[in-house]
């Protein structure tokens, strides 16, 4: 299994704090079933995590792994927050797309928000050769409220990855429904973990897989694990035409 989003990085953001907690994220992850994750620090207001910096940090956590005899792979990878200088960022090699020599590129909006210049860059990063990948649509204010503004967004080029812990259940009951509504309409294409730690904030992917396998069969598993491997590989993901989510009756009524 491959896990394309995690904070596995020691001392960088709000993830692992130190090499130790890294380790003990690691040997978590190699008990779900990953076998390859991707270290994806945040670069935003206020984190600052750059390309080069995150290709040594990465290359030594490699190392140290090894020595442990802890059979995980991490690959490069980045959360930069959705900005307007966000191309400029990977013209100057600060900005790092998903395993360093890929196309895909992480795009975090706000909590609360989808900036109005969302769909502009995404045409733009498009332009410049990049598929960008909207990470946890479903944990956003915005979009909680009415999906169908992710939408336009996926119909213009754009890809998404929703978190396993809100397929499941635990990042709330507004993060699941959201999920599964994005997941019915055809508008993600990836679920990955966004570890933090391996408490509160911890891995859920098998649990995610397993529920979404008891409620849409094993192909829905495939389709998902199959673009995290697309990812990495720098391939062209599997995808469905997009479709507005609908609103269901409830006792007979809109």
């Amino acid at each position: 299994m491959i896990d394309i989003h995690s904070h596995i990085l020691p001392g960088v953001d709000d993830g692992a704090q130190t090499i130790e907690e890294s380790i003990q994220m690691a040997k978590a992850a190699v008990e779900e079933g990953i076998t390859t994750i991707v270290a994806t620090p945040h670069h935003d207001g206020q984190y600052s995590n750059y390309k080069h910096d995150i290709i040594i940090q990465v290359s030594e956590l490699n190392r140290i792994l090894r020595e442990k005899n802890i059979p995980l792979e991490v690959l490069p990878g980045q959360e930069p927050r959705i900005s307007d200088e966000l191309i400029e960022g990977l013209r100057k090699e600060k900005i790092l797309t998903i395993n360093e020599d890929s196309t895909f590129v992480f795009i975090e909006f706000p909590h609360d928000d989808v900036p109005h210049y969302a769909s502009r860059l995404i045409f733009d990063l498009q332009v410049e050769g990049y598929q960008p990948i909207i990470v946890h649509p479903e944990r956003n204010l915005k979009i909680q409220e009415n999906p169908n503004v992710l939408y336009s967004l996926i119909k213009n080029g754009a890809f998404s990855q929703v978190t396993a812990g809100s397929v499941t259940g635990d990042f709330g009951r507004t993060a699941k429904k959201t999920a599964i509504q994005l997941i019915e309409a055809n508008l993600t294409h990836l679920i990955a973990s966004d570890a933090h730690n391996t408490k509160k904030r911890g891995y859920y992917m098998k649990k995610a897989y397993n529920e979404l396998e008891k409620e849409y069969g094993q192909s829905m598993v495939y389709y998902f694990i199959e673009n995290a491997e697309y990812v990495i590989d720098g391939q062209a993901l599997a995808s469905d035409p997009p479709e507005r989510v609908k609103k269901k009756k409830v006792l007979g009524l809109f």
